[in-house]
């Protein structure tokens, strides 16, 4: 071949003349490296038709002479009947079964071994840089959680079942005796079980009007419905009161502190969640299913519940696991609107701390609160893992007009959207502007003092100044630690030990997210305050803890997009020659900056936000701005209740800014990295992308690594590597 994915007229002169010849003849003048992928054979027609029967005593995966060592390390392979790994094939003893990239040929099978044969083959062995690499990307995020997670937990849990050093667990029985801590988690349940059914049932509708149909301003709409999901809780909570209270247009239905308000907070919060999950999964999903059922007599509503609802159930359960664990710790929701009739264990825990100093009462919540988690998670997983089925995904498929049948999906999300995720934020915007009935701007102008008899100690101004200095510090931390774990998570290794140490590590770096922030915080302070780690009084111990609670998202974010990656695309990679720090740059790194962006937004959100642990850990003189607005909520006179409306609307828009920032940047470098890498060309005539097999581009991606040249790397070098990831958050 000379050029990636064009095809000689001597060779297919050659190919029609004798069709008992060898399909592996490569013309004169192909570069050393364009041989890696030497040793294969077509089909008679190249079409798929039928079965491939080659001469009697010719070797399918014979090499051209000369072909060098690093080139015999992919050797050994043989191509399907047609480019979509069709025809059946027999394959030598040994081999296993890959599929080809775009413009390299059809599936190809590579010989036993993989990287082993191509380090063998003499392709880079690992040295002390690359193991040192590697190591502290392991060690490194230990070394956080276990200090700044695992440690102050412990601690925490330690001097509430162990107050005289030894373990004492009469403590268990003492507080599940009592009727109020039965009363909050049948609260939190109840809370998290309405609250997660309510995402799923308005999610499924919203996820289809917006990611498998077009239609102007759908972009926007999207960015609404992801918004609020970042917002800071005490927001939300602020602007749901101001929707009920005394005032608001809601005031006549006296949902003020009740469990109807609470759950409407929490579906605002975890809606775009579940749309943004299902819907990821749903416009990748191959729609040739559907039509086929369609074509053979099926209704919409049976072809949806045969075909479509069995394949999204994974992305249904993993966003209905996530929902619940969300619904379930929720704070500062709940400690806004519920008043004093409703609570959840989050906020039990904070009022045993800081009320009662009930140590033990606290622990044993939090190790009841953990194992409920676990127990939801693990039911999710099992479910995930029961309706799982090998998809044939695509990376895009192109979204279709509106429909007359899409009119109840479309009613319900527009619904939704306005009544749901608007109105409140509206409302909260309508409420900043007044104050005793009267339309002023003296809400916002107050920012710049301390509020009515003096409730702060320094400006909502200077508090903002300080939670993005904070926000930016924590993402920072949260997404360089991030990075280092899904490096290593993403990896697949043949070795069982390895893979339970890798899913082990996954695990390890999901905990935070079913631990209350606020016996994080309470623990920072009861174990950083004195040497060798005394942060209390320093200024870093808020992105410390706020990065504790970041880094879960972070990885969550990071991590599908990674695993998504064929890891024979790396051996491919360095079996031409690439060194491992080329493989993660041209490999792992564009998908990481295409994916980078969203999980700084979330990083950032969530530190701007982040009000549990920072409730115990803010020093008067430096807090951040959800703690203002939460300290103004609950100072008496209009002029502080006003001041904390509009602090919400700054912090609310504060927050959206950064997160819609961050994912037009990730849409920015998305574009940027792509490419028609699955188009193929002919002399004379102008290429035209081709649908992209799943995992389709180990050698394409190798010879784009490696870096070689010739007209057949330029060609590689300007598609880049394929992949068929996805982000499932």
């Amino acid at each position: 071949m000379s050029a990636l994915g064009e095809e000689t007229p001597g060779a297919d002169a050659a190919a029609r003349a004798d069709a008992g010849a060898s399909r592996n003849a490569e013309p004169a003048g192909t570069p050393r490296r364009a041989r890696a992928v030497a040793g294969v054979q077509r089909s008679a027609d190249g079409s798929g038709g039928g079965p491939v029967r080659p001469d009697a005593g010719a070797s399918r995966n014979a090499e051209p002479a000369g072909t060098p060592r690093r080139a015999r390390a992919v050797a050994g392979v043989q191509r399907s009947a047609d480019g979509s790994g069709g025809g059946p094939v027999r394959p030598d003893a040994g081999a296993s079964p890959v599929t080809a990239a775009p413009g390299v040929g059809p599936a190809v099978r590579p010989a036993e071994g993989g990287a082993a044969t191509a380090r063998r083959a003499g392709g880079p062995r690992p040295g002390w840089g690359e193991r040192a690499g590697w190591t502290l990307a392991v060690v490194g995020p230990l070394a956080f959680l276990a200090v700044f997670f695992a440690w102050p937990v412990a601690t925490l849990m330690g001097r509430g079942l162990a107050p005289d050093g030894a373990l004492d667990l009469t403590g268990f029985g003492e507080v599940l005796a009592r009727e109020r801590t039965w009363r909050i988690l049948g609260q939190t349940l109840t809370q998290a079980v309405l609250g997660t059914a309510v995402c799923v049932a308005l999610g499924i509708p919203g996820a289809l009007v917006l990611y498998r149909r077009a239609f102007p301003g759908r972009d926007l709409l999207r960015g609404v419905v992801t918004v609020p999901f970042v917002l800071p809780s005490v927001v939300v909570g602020v602007a749901f009161h101001a929707l009920v209270t005394r005032g608001g247009p809601l005031e006549a239905l006296d949902l003020d502190g009740t469990l109807t308000a609470v759950v409407a907070a929490l579906a605002f919060f975890n809606y775009g969640l579940v749309v943004r999950t299902v819907g990821t999964m749903w416009s990748r999903l191959d729609p040739r299913a559907v039509e086929a059922a369609r074509a053979l007599g099926a209704s919409p509503m049976r072809a949806f519940a045969t075909v479509t609802l069995p394949a999204l159930a994974p992305a249904i359960a993993s966003a209905a696991s996530l929902t619940f664990l969300f619904c379930a710790t929720a704070y500062g929701v709940v400690l806004v609107l519920g008043g004093v009739g409703i609570g959840t264990v989050e906020t039990e825990i904070y009022r045993l701390t800081t009320q009662y100093l009930d140590l033990r009462g606290a622990a044993v919540l939090s190790v009841v609160q953990l194992n409920v988690i676990a127990l939801a998670l693990w039911v999710a997983e099992r479910a995930r893992t029961a309706t799982q089925t090998r998809l044939r995904l695509r990376t895009e498929v192109p979204a279709s007009r509106l429909r007359a049948a899409d009119a109840p999906a479309l009613a319900v999300t527009a619904a939704t959207v306005v009544g749901l995720l608007v109105a409140p934020m509206a409302v909260l915007v309508a409420r900043s502007l007044q104050r005793d009935g009267a339309w002023t701007l003296a809400n916002y102008t107050d920012l710049g003092s301390t509020g009515g008899r003096s409730a702060l100690l320094v400006t909502v101004w200077e508090a903002a100044a300080n939670s993005v200095a904070v926000a930016v510090a924590a993402a920072a931390i949260a997404l360089s630690l991030g990075v280092a774990v899904c490096l290593v998570v993403s990896r697949r290794p043949r070795s069982r030990a390895l893979a339970r140490v890798i899913t082990g590590l996954d695990a390890a770096f999901m905990l935070p997210l079913g631990v209350s922030a606020v016996t994080v915080g309470f623990g920072f302070l009861i174990t950083l305050a004195r040497p060798p780690l005394s942060l209390t009084c320093s200024w870093w111990i808020l992105p410390l803890a706020q990065a504790v609670v970041a880094v879960p998202l972070v990885v969550r974010t990071l991590l599908p997009a990674l695993r998504a990656i064929d890891p024979r695309q790396r051996e491919a990679a360095a079996a031409l020659g690439a060194g491992p720090g080329r493989v993660l740059a041209t490999v792992d790194g564009p998908q990481l900056l295409r994916a980078g962006g969203l999980a700084a937004g979330f990083a950032l959100a969530t530190s701007l936000g982040e009000f549990g642990a920072t409730s115990f850990l803010a020093r008067p003189q430096e807090p951040t701005l959800p703690v203002v607005v939460y300290r103004l909520i609950g100072s008496p006179g209009s002029q502080n209740q006003g001041m904390a409306l509009a602090g919400g609307v700054v912090l609310a828009v504060g927050s959206a800014a950064v997160m819609l920032g961050c994912e037009w940047l990730q849409t920015r470098l998305g574009l940027g990295r792509g490419g028609s890498a699955g188009a193929t060309s002919r002399p004379g005539r102008a290429s035209a992308p081709q649908p992209v097999p799943q995992r389709a581009a180990s050698v394409d991606a190798g010879r784009y690594a490696a870096g070689a040249t010739g007209e057949n790397n330029k060609a590689a070098r300007v598609c880049g590597p394929r992949t068929d990831g996805g982000e499932r958050p």
